[in-house]
């Protein structure tokens, strides 16, 4: 085996493993995005019931009120 083709091959080598190492960095990368917009999206959730019973008790008061002027 000559000197030219271990060259090749470690070289052949390091650039698989940086293009593997690249592409992990990318994934990690989104999924910590994807993490980020599901935290917001559940903290909207979770906040969906309190305003829906605040809107509620607007509508009750805005009904007494027009009925107290008519």
């Amino acid at each position: 085996m000559e000197y030219t083709e271990i060259v090749i091959a470690v070289l052949g080598f390091l650039g698989s493993a940086l293009g593997a190492y690249s592409g992990f960095r990318l994934t990690a990368y989104r999924v910590g995005q994807l993490e980020k917009k599901v935290d917001k999206h559940n903290n909207f959730a979770a906040r969906m019931p309190v305003l829906e019973e605040q809107i509620k008790v607007i509508n009750h008061r805005i009904s007494d009120l027009e009925g107290y002027h008519k």
